[in-house]
């Protein structure tokens, strides 16, 4: 019979390594194909003054960020979700189409869940001393 840590092991890698391949295919097909419809329907205050191509790359993602605390979190009034929820409060999550949610969740749930994975990871490989 297989040691518990080995499987715990096996578990979190194979759970990270998924996260990974979720994260960037969700992604890729956000930013290739749906980022202009996403970017409509949402409507981010951010966006009124410059185009969504011409920010950075790291508040691009935090405006796509703000779209999955919107989808995810819609009525939490606390930390980083309330602050997104009051930037798009003119956004009902139920309206948002499938097409344009599936690959919002999955790059910041993939992420999200990969760095739980991760986390676990280390502390397994540190636990187990290298055996």
């Amino acid at each position: 019979m297989a040691h518990p840590l080995s499987l715990a092991l096996v578990f979190s890698f194979s759970l990270f390594i998924a996260c990974s391949f979720v994260f960037f295919i969700s992604g890729a097909y956000l930013l290739l194909f749906k980022i202009d419809k996403a970017n409509q329907l949402f409507k981010h205050p951010y966006l009124a003054q410059r185009s969504f191509k011409q920010h950075p790359l790291n508040l691009r993602l935090t405006i796509v960020l703000d779209y999955f605390l919107r989808l995810a979190f819609p009525n939490s009034n606390s930390w980083i979700a309330g602050n997104a929820n009051q930037l798009l409060k003119h956004v009902d999550p139920d309206n948002i189409p499938t097409d344009v949610k599936w690959p919002i969740i999955g790059l910041w749930g993939g992420c999200a869940v990969g760095m739980v994975a991760m986390l676990t990871l280390w502390i397994l490989l540190m636990v187990s001393g290298g055996r």
